[in-house]
């Protein structure tokens, strides 16, 4: 078996990258168990076995998902009957070998023995290939990207315009432009389907990049799962490769994790170091994550950091009707409108709701009518309506910037009281059905045009006021309980 074994190697060194074979192939002992003569003869009982030994459970688990069934198909090329090959553990492994270079002087013993260990020649892994995978589909794969998530499928409005363009930036000049490229929001805003969008632009330009989507919870069991099996150095090597790394609700990372986010500080630090797009997602403003390392928290806001807001009305009609349009299903305009006026929180609940009017549709063999989607949509509404009032907006605002809620509804101007009252007017438009006309009515009997004028102000500030984008989406919160 040694000359078979011997031949393997071989191959695998003219077929893989230097840095690959030497780690995943290479690093594989055979244990010979005497079987080994060519000319063994299957009648007398005999069968070929080959026992390979991996030196940690990491390592066990790539090669036995990647390379095991190519090592099963050179045996069936090599052999004239069939070999028994397995995989195990090795009892005595021996260490991956890896050229660590010093840490500077400076540095305490732990973070050196870190920073080295992230700094080591990285892998050159085939392009997009994961340490894990829960899937056969051969773009999960190489990437876990959703291939359906691309910019082009991404209704676009004042809510995520901003987002979108920093998004688009980074994937034309991955590492170079905005990096990382943090984008916060509420849940079912779009801030994965972005992420994705993003991902798959880049891989679309150039196939030989390797790009990685990861959940938080993910990264904690890979974290979890090196520190089990002894494999931190073949981890923070693999993390140190990837040309794009993309990390969905950083959040999770809080609490009492500290190995975990020491992992990630090293990681995120190597990657910006290499040039290396960073792309992180998380569903509130860096600095009010709880449960997160100041250091992290300070490096989030080393690139840029977008935010994207609940979709006004206009946009959510256009995404009710894209999404119906690809399913092939009609969609009036004024289905679209009544639905978008009382599901105002986020594109999840959209969808949901247009779901379920057609099913209500179909369930009852009707056309999809105004009257239909009342029908279906007859708890929602009526919750919708009972729930948000604009009584309780002007108290929630008014209570946020700390004035009197009798101020919302006064002639006084002054900037300390006007900005709230149009910060009123604004969510007032966005969460509930009320007309402009009935906004106006219920601030002091104001012109419908002044409403008008205080959203177009707040739609204007917020695509470029940090604090007043924060500001929203903490009342948008606060309103929806």
């Amino acid at each position: 078996m040694s000359e078979f074994w011997s031949a393997c190697l071989n191959r695998f060194e003219r077929d893989l990258p230097a840095q690959q074979f030497n780690t995943w192939i290479k690093s594989l002992r055979l244990e010979d168990d005497g079987v080994t003569a060519k000319g063994t003869d299957p009648a007398a009982g005999l069968a070929r076995r080959m026992r390979l030994l991996a030196p940690n459970r990491f390592i066990l688990q790539w090669v036995r998902e990647r390379y095991l069934s190519q090592i099963e198909a050179l045996s069936l090329q090599y052999f004239t009957e069939p070999v028994d090959i397995s995989l195990t553990l090795d009892d005595a492994p021996r260490p991956v070998e890896a050229a660590v270079p010093e840490a500077p002087e400076s540095q305490s013993d732990d973070d050196a023995a870190a920073v080295s260990l992230y700094s080591v020649e990285a892998p050159n892994l085939p392009p997009n290939t994961l340490p894990a995978t829960r899937s056969e589909d051969p773009v999960y794969e190489r990437s876990r990207l959703n291939p359906e998530f691309t910019f082009d499928a991404l209704v676009s409005g004042r809510a995520n315009d901003l987002a979108r363009a920093a998004a688009q930036q980074c994937a034309q000049n991955p590492g170079t432009s905005y990096n990382p490229l943090f984008i916060y929001g509420g849940v079912g805003l779009g801030k994965t389907h972005l992420a994705h969008a993003l991902g798959n632009e880049v891989w679309r330009q150039d196939t030989s990049r390797v790009v990685r989507y990861i959940h938080a919870h993910d990264y904690i069991a890979d974290v979890v799962r090196a520190y089990q099996q002894k494999a931190f150095d073949v981890l923070k090597r693999y993390y140190s490769s990837l040309d794009l790394l993309i990390i969905d609700d950083i959040q999770f990372l809080g609490g009492n994790k500290e190995r975990t986010q020491e992992e990630f500080f090293f990681a995120f630090n190597a990657l910006i170091e290499a040039k290396k797009q960073i792309v992180i997602t998380c569903d509130t403003y860096p600095k009010d994550i709880q449960g997160i390392e100041a250091r992290l928290i300070s490096r989030f806001d080393w690139g840029l950091t977008v935010t994207i807001e609940p979709p006004e009305l206009e946009m959510r009609v256009a995404i009710l009707k894209k999404k119906a349009e690809s399913t092939q299903i009609p969609l009036s305009d004024d289905v679209a409108f009544l639905i978008a006026k009382h599901l105002r929180s986020n594109v999840r609940e959209l969808e949901g709701a247009l779901n379920r009017v057609l099913a209500f549709a179909r369930f009852h063999g009707r056309d999809i009518t105004l009257e239909v989607a009342k029908e279906a949509l007859k708890d929602v509404i009526g919750a919708t309506n009972r729930q948000i009032t604009l009584e309780l907006i002007q108290k929630t605002v008014a209570d946020y910037f700390k004035i009197k809620v009798a101020d919302m509804y006064s002639q006084r101007r002054t900037r300390a009281i006007a900005r709230p009252r149009q910060v009123a007017m604004w969510l007032a438009r966005e969460v509930t059905p009320h007309s402009l006309p009935e906004i106006g009515d219920a601030f002091g009997g104001r012109d419908h045009t002044t409403v008008m004028h205080a959203c177009r102000t707040i739609a204007d500030l917020r695509r470029t006021d940090a604090t007043l984008n924060n500001d929203l989406h903490v009342l948008m919160q606060t309103i929806k309980g």
